[in-house]
């Protein structure tokens, strides 16, 4: 392993925008930087004022260069506030991404591990929404997430997204 896993601070929250970026797929709807991301107050949710009481994750961060190049997090959505993943007020919505360039390397099953482990005592199950063409979808699955029944939805650009949701 080339990089270490460490959990998530405050002094991160630079580095989870442009992990939601990746995340959210912009560039397929021609938005091109990170300040899109953080304009759309439905992503935005996401990231903003990171390190809320309830706010936990991981970082991947390289060891030769000290540089991050994957998270994974979890964040309460609740009441007004609902994310695209909302299942209940009591369920934390995932988000993960990984650098382009840092793909298929294992780290993405890393950081889930990790984050699994540390959360599971907290929450009685985790959501996420994702989209149908995603290739993470089999890594959730192989996970336990499973697809929630009529979660399924066309997204604003097309194509499929749905929900998944893993139970302790």
């Amino acid at each position: 392993m080339d990089y270490f896993i460490r959990p998530l601070t405050q002094e991160d929250e630079p580095f989870l925008w442009q992990m939601l970026y990746e995340a959210a797929h912009l560039v397929e709807e021609g938005n091109l930087t990170v300040q899109d991301a953080m304009n759309n107050p439905d992503l935005a949710k996401y990231v903003s004022n990171w390190g809320r009481k309830d706010d936990s994750g991981f970082v991947a961060i390289l060891k030769s260069s000290n540089q991050p190049v994957g998270a994974a997090w979890l964040r309460l959505l609740t009441g007004e506030n609902k994310g695209y993943g909302y299942v209940d007020d009591r369920t934390p919505e995932l988000a993960i991404a990984i650098l382009p360039q840092h793909r298929n390397k294992g780290i993405g099953t890393q950081l889930l591990t990790h984050l699994l482990a540390a959360t599971k005592t907290s929450y009685p199950s985790i959501s996420l929404s994702t989209r149908a063409v995603n290739p993470a979808v089999g890594l959730y699955k192989r996970f336990g997430w499973k697809v929630l029944a009529d979660s399924e939805i066309i997204k604003r650009i097309g194509g499929i997204s749905f929900k998944m949701k893993i139970d302790f």
